[in-house]
């Protein structure tokens, strides 16, 4: 694997020709996707230092700002039955990469893009999940998965407004899990900071959606780019596709039926990898309406990959049910490695840009 730096380097050098990273031809990437890619060669090269020392910081403020934590109670006593949670977990995580890419898949019918099939389409998105969880930045992997599509339908701009409404029905679906949680298990509702926190950031998130969405369709503000040809034409597909979203329900249901999947999935994988760590207190209910503020958290530019803002997140709502703060932290920190993991099945996606695949279409 190459390291932060050398591939900064490289895919900064491909900006003006092909981000994808698998040297054939493709259209011309225009400025936002160019901008994306500057981005994430600062944060890989200029950020990466301050970001990990962030996250050590945040880590080592949870185990010592705690005076209860016990160093030997951060993993059980490991056996059989750890390991097939363990292995349930990845197993999980896994189905989660497919129900993502089905979602992807579900806004590029619902916008009407021509795409290619769904084997061909899991590779670009494999591709995606490995340099975001491999590499110091989210938005490496977005590149990747613009750049690819866009040389199967010639649309930079579509692929562009595609990745970024797939994204944005998180936003809509962890709120509303949340929501669930909290009314199936009225305790839930009682646990004071824990619970404030967990309806505070899925209100911020459902409403930042919803501004989002409105600017977006407004005919004023995105609306007009949407016949522009320059970079602004991906402003306008954003707007284009919501529109088209808004104008065909069916279809919405079924993006949105889709994420809802996907991030159920994620629940029960969390939950899987807490039953690994013995944490019975996490269950199923108390997952639904904690874990969607910790997948939010943990996206937040503050750390590495969200390491110390997942797992302080997990200490602020699992020791209100008397989880340990040092048995909250190794699942967050489990779950980082599980998923780090998991993504490496993205590895030869990346490596080989598709090439194989395309020989067999």
């Amino acid at each position: 694997m190459d390291t932060p730096d050398t591939t900064a380097d490289h895919e900064q050098h491909q900006t003006a020709g092909d981000p994808s990273g698998d040297g054939d031809d493709a259209p011309e990437i225009d400025a936002p996707l160019t901008t994306m890619t500057r981005v994430r060669a600062f944060l890989t090269r200029r950020a990466f230092p301050l970001r990990v020392g962030i996250s050590l910081l945040l880590l080592g403020a949870l185990v010592l700002g705690a005076s209860d934590v016990d160093p030997s109670g951060f993993l059980p006593a490991w056996g059989l039955t750890n390991t097939a949670w363990l292995v349930a977990t990845a197993a999980l995580m896994g189905l989660s990469l497919v129900l993502g890419c089905g979602r992807w898949w579900a806004v590029l019918a619902a916008m009407d893009l021509r795409a290619t099939r769904f084997g061909r389409l899991l590779s670009y998105y494999l591709a995606g999940h490995f340099v975001s969880n491999a590499l110091p930045t989210t938005i490496g992997g977005d590149v990747v998965r613009v750049a690819r599509l866009s040389k199967d339908n010639g649309d930079s701009a579509a692929s562009f407004a595609s990745v970024i409404i797939e994204r944005l029905t998180g936003w809509l679906v962890l709120p509303v899990i949340t929501a669930v949680g909290l009314l199936v298990d009225p305790s839930l509702r009682e646990l004071g900071r824990a619970t404030v926190a967990a309806v505070a950031v899925a209100a911020v998130t459902l409403g930042a959606l919803i501004a989002i969405l409105v600017a977006a369709d407004h005919p004023r503000l995105l609306g007009r780019f949407a016949a522009s040809e320059d970079w602004r034409r991906f402003a306008g597909a954003i707007h284009l596709g919501v529109n088209r979203l808004r104008r065909h329900p069916a279809a919405a249901t079924n993006v949105v039926v889709v994420g809802l999947a996907y991030q159920v999935v994620l629940v029960l994988a969390a939950t899987a990898a807490a039953r690994a760590l013995e944490i019975d207190e996490a269950t199923v209910t108390v997952m639904l309406a904690f874990y969607p503020a910790v997948l939010i958290a943990q996206v937040l530019p503050i750390g590495i990959a969200g390491l110390g803002v997942r797992e302080g997140a997990f200490v602020l709502f699992l020791t209100p049910l008397g989880v340990p703060p040092e048995r909250a932290i190794a699942l967050g920190l489990l779950l980082y490695l599980v998923n780090l993991g998991v993504s490496l099945v993205g590895a030869p996606s990346f490596a080989t840009g598709g090439r194989g695949l395309r020989r067999h279409r």
